[in-house]
Order: structure tokens, then sequence, then C-alpha cells
């Protein structure tokens, strides 16, 4: 079994039809039985063969190849729809219908003619159809069509110079958005990217998916501006590690701050140097001191208990230095329940 591609006349659409023994060649004319009834069409694609499930599914197929008859009578087809379309047109004048009508066509046996048309609403033809089928003596069928299948069968010349895509080549019609556009960066005029339909061109499709989308660029570029999180400091090397801790300790950045003034760290860098007084402990103070430790160092060797330490002596002391401290740390200790002695 084998499928041959056809396109027939009015629109020009190409169907795959079933094609049992009958020889065609490329853009050769034959007869076709569709839906609709015979038909007058073009080969596209010669026959080639199919599986027997797809040639099941096919329920159109070729009558014969086109002969000197047939194509006589294509010829006073297309007489008999010029007629038919100026008498359809003036009985629309006559009823004052809000249609626009743009073609007409017979079938090849001349058992129906069909009249396409564009309108904005619904129209109420049912006198229109009355009044045709009065006048033609066969079955009437109107069809009502948008605007880009009428520049489908109509045809023209696009802003390209070349003949329609949809006239010449293109089979069907692709959404076409405003968005298109703005991706190839093209002019937003309607004027310059409509076509004669009065919609947006279909080629904006063709190059549509080799322009990346302005989503895609932002993702990529906040990936390439993302700063450095604390793993990847933490992963860093030990040499750059070692190059940024080259600042000194916490302990000798307080000696430093107390003696030469305090670290900016906002700006990174140390502030002009302050005069700050250092508390310094009197003499009196240091001596008594340094004669306690002297005395608990000799008992320690003695191996007895450690000399009483007045407690006026210690009471001045604390007023001057840091002994005092060590006797409220005593105190507090003696207070608590669990330091008490056991009786």
């Amino acid at each position: 079994m084998e499928t041959a591609k056809v396109r027939l006349r009015k629109p020009t659409r190409v169907f795959t039809f079933l094609c049992r023994d009958v020889p065609l060649e490329r853009d050769e004319p034959c007869i076709v039985r569709s839906d609709r009834g015979l038909e007058f069409g073009t080969c596209v694609v010669p026959p080639e063969p199919c599986p027997e499930e797809m040639a099941k599914r096919l329920t159109m197929q070729v009558v014969r190849r086109a002969n000197t008859h047939d194509e006589m009578t294509y010829k006073q087809l297309l007489v008999e729809e010029e007629k038919a379309l100026q008498l359809c047109k003036r009985k629309v004048a006559e009823r004052h219908l809000p249609m626009k009508l743009v073609d007409a066509e017979y079938t090849f046996d001349k058992r129906r003619v069909i009249f396409y048309f564009t309108a904005d609403d619904r129209v109420d033809f049912r006198e229109l159809v009355r009044d045709l089928a009065h006048e033609l003596k066969t079955r009437i069928e109107l069809r009502h069509i948008q605007v880009r299948d009428e520049a489908k069968m109509v045809g023209g010349i696009g802003s390209c110079g070349l003949e329609l895509c949809c006239r010449a080549w293109l089979s069907g019609f692709v959404p076409i958005s405003m968005k298109m556009a703005k991706r190839q960066s093209l002019s937003l005029n309607p004027a310059k990217i409509s076509g004669q339909c009065g919609r947006l061109m279909c080629c904006l499709s063709y190059e549509n998916d080799q322009y990346p989308s302005r989503k895609r660029g932002a993702s990529k570029a906040a990936t390439q501006e993302k700063p450095p999180s604390d793993e990847d400091a933490k992963a860093a090397p030990d040499g750059d590690a070692a190059a940024e801790d080259i600042g000194p300790s916490a302990d000798e950045s307080s000696e430093f701050a107390a003696v030469t003034g305090a670290v900016d760290t906002e700006n990174g860098g140390p502030r002009e140097p302050k005069c700050t007084e250092v508390a310094s402990p009197p003499a009196e103070a240091a001596a008594s001191s340094t004669e306690e430790t002297q005395a608990e160092s000799a008992a320690k060797a003695e191996g007895g208990a450690p000399p009483s330490v007045d407690a006026s002596a210690t009471e001045k002391s604390g007023e001057e230095g840091t002994p005092r401290r060590k006797h409220r740390r005593r105190k507090r200790k003696k207070k608590h329940p669990h330091n008490r002695p056991h009786k």
C-alpha cells in the first residue's frame, strides 16, 4: 500500500491520500476523493510505501490522474466560480449583511459550492442561502474564515519583496506574540512588524528559538556575580588564609590600642594615635603585694599554711589594687552552701 501527498486548490493545504496503483509524479494534476467529494489537486510528494495500520486510518484516496477532459472541466469551474462570487456579493449588498466575501469554490463534480467570508460578529445568512440555492440550483455552504486564511487564499507580496509565505509554502499557522519581536530587538511599531492580514508577521517565529530569553540571561548574570559563600571561604587553601591573617592577635591588639589608640575596624586601618593614661598601682601597694607573695612561697616550701593576711591591710590594699577582688571572691565562696564545712 502507498500514500501520496496532494495539495488542494482552496485552501491550498497539503493532505495525505491513499494511492492504489495510480502512478503519479511531482507537480502532476490528479483527481482525488475527499470528505467534500471529488476535487482537483496537484501531487506534491510521489507515492511511497506505508504500513498497513496507517493505510487503514486514511479515508481519502487518489482516484486517477487528470486527463484532458478533467483539465477542460477545471477551466470551466474557474469561470463558474467567478460568476457565483459576483452573484453572492450582489445578494449580500441587497440584504445589507455585515460580511466580506473572499472567494468561492466549486467541487469537481459541481454538487456543492462553498463561499468563504470574514466577519467581526456572527451573521444570520439563512435568507442568503435560500436565494443562492434558488439561483445556482446546487448545494450552498458558507464558511467563516479568519483574516490569515483570507491572506492565504488571496495571496500577495510581502514587505520582503517575495510572495507571501502562507500562499507559497506555509502549511499551518503558528501563534505569534509581541515577545518574539522584543526578544529579537526588533521595532515594536505595528506597521513594520504586521503582515498583509493585519496580524504579526509569521516570519517572526522563524528565528525566535535562536535568541536567548531575557530570563535566562538574567539568571546567568546572577550566577556569575554571586559573592563567595562561607563554605568557599573555609575551603580556601592555607596560603590564602595565612596571607589574610597578618594582623596582630586579640591580646596584642588590645595592648596596642591601650598605648597607641583604638583600631578602626570599619576602614581596616588604625586611627590616629591618641594620648591615653594607663593607671599604674602606687609604690606602696606594689611593695606590699610583693612581700605577701614572698611569704606565701616560703610557707609552701616549709610545708605549712600560708600566713594570714590582715583584714585592714587587705581592705587598704583593695582600695588601691587587685587584692581586694580576691578577698571578695573568697567571701562569695564562703556564702555558698556547698562550700560550708560539715559539722
